[in-house]
């Protein structure tokens, strides 16, 4: 027979036990939530807030800043410097849309770049008219990689109330 001193101790460490295990899947639970929050990476930006004009030609290749922004879900596109900082290790997709007016003096070039390296380009020229181009890629980026498009040098958007010049990326996955 079982004294009443043993029986309480076995189900104090039982207890103990249970509580222990509660914990931790508390704490799981909570890092799935937190997982869950930062897998919602998104935006969409455009060059100008208001009113029409030209960007460029500049002598040297520039940054770009997309001022309006339309969504940021997730903070991590920064509409007073143009840079998104990828908050989690994962797989990303970009894509850029530049538009100015033919001009014999400067062409249209702007690359999407990535910790300084240049990963892709949208270039076009000719002498009048409307062009556009544009480009796009998909890249597994780490904490703190840093993504933005900038202007080539000599070359000159234009954009106005149709927010023809557009900066948007959102995180596929996590890895």
């Amino acid at each position: 027979r079982i004294s009443a001193k043993v029986f309480l101790s076995a189900q104090a460490a039982e207890l103990v036990t249970i509580k222990t295990k509660a914990n931790i899947t508390e704490k799981q639970v909570e890092a799935l939530r937190k997982d869950r929050e930062v897998r919602k990476v998104a935006f969409s930006t455009s060059l100008r807030t208001f009113g029409n004009g030209h960007t460029g030609a500049f002598n040297t290749e520039t940054n770009l800043i997309f001022k309006h922004v339309f969504e940021n879900i997730g903070n991590a596109y920064n509409p007073h410097t143009g840079l998104f900082t990828a908050p989690v290790r994962g797989v990303y997709h970009f894509e850029f849309y530049i538009h100015g007016h033919g001009d014999s003096l400067h062409v249209m070039s702007a690359a999407l770049v990535k910790n300084e390296q240049q990963i892709c380009t949208a270039h076009v020229s000719q002498s009048s008219g409307g062009l556009s181009a544009s480009n796009g890629v998909t890249l597994l980026l780490k904490v703190g990689d840093v993504v933005f498009v900038r202007l080539l040098d000599n070359s000159k958007l234009y954009d106005n109330a149709n927010r023809h010049n557009t900066f948007s990326g959102h995180m596929l996955f996590t890895m």
